[in-house]
């Protein structure tokens, strides 16, 4: 087990593919597995990371749900999972407030789940608005929004604080050698196979397999892969999955 090494390169020379950490040592194998996730965006504003799971999480913090009776609550995004999250806390906060940046939900959520957040009374969402700052000492006490159309800073009373701005996955040590898509996720499976051409430079007679990247022998798992669900439990399976691969894999040579 190597720790504390990041990762600058990978290197495919003829059936080794090689590791290569920033101190300038290499590590060489048959098969890798990337599952280096994402590194989700942070909100940038005062405050909010001296309260960074002190009332303000990045993602949904679903054991939080009991402490947020009564409260109220705030969430940061437009897309699915801030608008499933906003469901979520509406059982248990006495108000959740959507923040969205854009000026409507419709360019990124889906049409079901911006129904089912307007037949909820107490989830209200507030378009054209983002945090300005974050208040609290021990905890998030308060919150300053800003309308981005007036430049207006208003102050509320809040409990909790969830950040969907999404994320990423820093996979630019890999430019040039895997595919990757256009923000950085990797490809892998029936995704790379357009119109049945395999992608650039694979050699072997068969497609990819669903966690092959377009190296082969190269697999990835978890939220560094393109299309993921981005949930812990699927990137476990996906997990196993690719150990399974390699094992396959290793199988041909």
């Amino acid at each position: 087990m190597l720790l504390t090494r990041d990762c600058v390169a990978l290197e495919a020379h003829g059936p080794k593919r090689v590791v290569r950490f920033d101190d300038g040592s290499t590590i060489a194998a048959h098969a890798v597995v990337l599952a280096t996730g994402v590194s989700y965006r942070s909100l940038g504003v005062p405050g909010a990371d001296a309260l960074t799971g002190k009332g303000v999480y990045y993602g949904s913090a679903m054991t939080e749900a009991a402490a947020c009776a009564g409260t109220e609550v705030f969430i940061v995004g437009g897309a699915n999972s801030a608008g499933q999250a906003a469901v979520f806390f509406a059982r248990y906060a006495s108000s959740v407030h959507l923040l969205v940046r854009g000026p409507a939900l419709e360019a990124s959520m889906s049409h079901y789940l911006i129904e089912q957040l307007a037949a909820i009374e107490n989830v209200h969402v507030h378009t054209c608005t983002t945090v300005a700052e974050a208040h609290g000492e021990d905890h998030l006490e308060q919150v300053t929004l800003q309308d981005a159309r007036t430049g207006e800073r208003t102050t509320y009373d809040a409990g909790h604080l969830f950040v969907f701005i999404g994320g990423e996955p820093r996979t630019h040590w890999l430019d040039g050698v895997v595919v990757r898509d256009r923000r950085g996720f990797i490809p892998t499976g029936p995704g790379l196979v357009d119109d049945g051409r395999r992608p650039p430079g694979w050699a072997l007679d068969r497609d990819p397999w669903y966690l092959e990247s377009s190296v082969p022998g190269v697999f990835v798992a978890g939220d560094v892969r393109a299309e993921s669900v981005k949930r812990v439990a699927s990137a476990v399976g996906e997990g196993a999955m690719a150990v399974t691969l390699v094992h396959r894999y290793l199988g041909e040579r």
